[in-house]
């Protein structure tokens, strides 16, 4: 009797023996968090479909329907990409990422009003031929990351002036987007900003005089630009002046009632202005009704908590904050979005993260969950009580 020949035992993919970088990776990444994303992103191919045959009528030299919808297959492989390779960084690889990022955002901005295209009475624009590059969205996961970093290294004690780098470059950075102006994400910045500072451990008597200085703010900016008073006049006093954006946007999730019209059965779409980006919630809405609206709004909000238990649960402070607040941009911009969407505030020109039409806000956003996977992941020591930096700093590689 012959004796068999040697086979070595099967090892499957992935496998927990497996050393390799891709397989450490997939082992400590947050699949859920990954996954809800990516099913965002497809949310956002998909309504694209839906919304692009309506969206190329305001162009005429468009004659492809869907125009977008092939724009938006390649945005959303980018942002895909973008989120999978920032997933892979370390935490100083997600530090250095994001001072690069800050700095490179800051230069183009910087070079928006001699260089930048003018849309609607706003430099926020710098052409690349085929593709239009928005750095504010890319500045806004770099500076909290940035903030974040200062504020750890401010506790620290060592004579780092941490708080004070972190506010002159948050007041650099929203100086550029008042030049543009852009106060939408001025203020998305800037809340977002003051969430990490509080985070970070600030005393409540400071964070009441940050709040009281940020509402004195509010008031300069309605007083110093006139488009921000013209939109509190139109949400405050909608009778008296044009709301035809709202209005169809608003009779387009009420047509769309519990399960919505049927696909590509949407009426209302015809007649939104920017239906495609800022107003993709509506077309949903419509199409899909409102199982697919509370799906959207559920995915966030699982994206928002889970993601910050996990930040929350991290011994290094660095890495919670900056976890913290990337998930609360994530969270903020949804909810503003949405918001608007619903004729619940004033509109704010922002999009729905990972589902609007936009290469900017679709590489910017995957950069953003990227970063924020990265930071979460389960390293040695990352998660375990008692466990401190220096500790860490023996066992990772």
């Amino acid at each position: 009797m012959t004796a068999e020949p040697y086979r070595p035992a099967y090892n499957p993919a992935f496998s927990r023996n497996d050393q390799s970088p891709i397989a450490q990776w997939f082992w400590t990444v947050d699949r859920a968090l990954l996954g809800a994303a990516l099913l965002l992103m497809s949310f956002g191919v998909a309504l694209s479909f839906a919304s692009s045959p309506a969206a190329i009528l305001a162009d005429e030299s468009i004659s492809d329907p869907f125009h977008y919808s092939w724009r938006m297959i390649v945005w959303a492989m980018g942002g895909a990409g973008a989120m999978l390779t920032m997933s892979l960084l370390s935490p100083r690889g997600v530090r250095r990422i994001a001072v690069l990022g800050l700095l490179g955002a800051i230069v183009v901005m910087a070079a928006l009003p001699f260089i930048g295209d003018e849309v609607k009475g706003a430099a926020r624009w710098i052409n690349l031929g085929p593709f239009s590059l928005q750095p504010s969205e890319f500045a806004k996961p770099s500076l909290i990351v940035f903030a974040a970093w200062m504020f750890a290294e401010g506790q620290k004690g060592e004579g780092v002036p941490g708080v004070s780098i972190a506010f002159g470059f948050w007041a650099l950075t929203v100086g550029l987007l008042l030049i543009q102006p852009d106060i939408g994400q001025t203020l998305l910045i800037t809340t977002t900003f003051m969430c990490v500072f509080f985070m970070a451990g600030v005393p409540l008597k400071w964070m009441a005089v940050l709040a009281a200085a940020a509402a004195g703010g509010v008031v300069s900016l309605y007083f110093m630009f006139g488009h921000m008073r013209d939109r509190l006049s139109r949400f405050t006093n909608p009778e008296t002046t044009d709301t035809h954006q709202i209005d169809r946007a608003s009779e387009a999730i009420s047509a769309g009632g519990l399960v919505g019209r049927g696909v590509g059965e949407g009426v209302m779409k015809r007649h939104v202005p920017d239906l495609h980006t800022d107003f993709i919630y509506s077309v949903g809405a419509e199409e899909f009704g409102l199982m697919l609206s509370l799906a959207i709004i559920g995915l966030y909000a699982f994206i928002v908590v889970r993601g910050m238990r996990r930040a929350m649960k991290l011994n290094d402070p660095f890495e919670q904050t900056a976890a913290a607040g990337l998930f609360v941009l994530i969270g903020l911009q949804a909810s503003i979005n949405v918001a608007v969407n619903l004729n619940l505030i004033p509109t704010k020109g922002m999009t729905l993260p990972f589902i609007s039409y936009g290469g900017s806000s679709m590489l910017a956003m995957g950069l953003t969950m990227g970063l924020a996977l990265a930071l979460t992941r389960r390293r040695p020591g990352a998660y375990e009580p008692g466990v401190t930096l220096q500790d860490r700093r023996r066992i990772l590689p």
